[in-house]
């Protein structure tokens, strides 16, 4: 919950920046930016990553010594940095695609009987994505020096830190996670229109229409055995500059 806070502050804050230059008297900063035919730019942000489990078994009286009742997520800060490429469709419409580096950190711990040491019943997965979603931004009439949009649209990343081919699996303290992932994402921002450039803050929730976990090769695996659907999904400060 205080990610959540945190992104939601920051973007309060900027909102209060931006509700400071609306006024009559307001000097309209870069009024032509909007009107160019491509714009370019690059982002920085931090990302919080988890994954949406299902289970074949909901309840534990299917195997109670192989089934996990529950997987717990544990989520850590990563951060985001990549480029902007924007291709303006008409006055409110516009087409981006947003190239990225996004790197980030989960951990995993196993709630069944057969797993009893810590060892067996935690895994750390890495998450170093390429990631390359094609995005619509959809913008309101700009007011003074602001401007709200909604964002969304697909995604498709490969993970550098996939370890689908590795011949280890949980046995071997090894929880294997496919390289391909697709999905999409959504947020809302407002533009800031500052002497030189656009600043942007947004928030973004990303959702994977992938199932990233990899089954080991025993069906009864504690680990794997029960998980029907594991699917990331997350939460992303973005800050851009244009």
């Amino acid at each position: 919950m205080r990610h959540y806070v945190i992104l939601l502050g920051a973007l309060l804050l900027n909102f209060c920046f931006a509700w400071g230059q609306f006024n009559e008297d307001a000097v309209i900063n870069i009024p032509n930016d909007d009107k160019l035919p491509l714009n370019w730019g690059y982002f920085v942000g931090l990302n919080q990553f988890d994954y949406q489990i299902s289970y074949i078994n909901p309840s534990y009286d299917a195997n109670p010594s192989l089934s996990p009742t529950e997987i717990l997520v544990q989520k850590s800060t990563g951060f985001n940095v990549g480029l902007i490429g924007e291709m303006r469709i008409n006055e409110l419409l516009d087409l981006r695609l947003e190239p990225g580096f996004y790197s980030g950190k989960t951990t995993l711990e196993f709630k069944s009987q057969s797993l009893i040491s810590e060892k067996d019943s935690i895994r750390e997965i890495k998450s170093t994505y390429i990631n390359l979603p094609l995005l619509l931004k959809f913008s309101a009439n700009r007011i003074g020096n602001w401007r709200p949009f909604i964002v969304g649209g697909p995604y498709a990343a490969i993970n550098l830190s996939s370890n689908e081919n590795s011949i280890d699996d949980n046995q071997s303290g090894t929880f294997k996670i496919q390289k391909w992932n697709y999905g999409y994402q959504i947020g809302v921002g407002i533009d800031l229109y500052l002497s030189y450039f656009k600043f942007t803050p947004s928030i973004r929730g990303v959702f994977s229409l992938t199932d990233d976990a990899i089954r080991d090769a025993e069906p009864n695996s504690p680990w794997t055995g029960n998980i029907h659907k594991m699917r990331s999904r997350g939460v992303f400060l973005v800050l851009t500059f244009e």
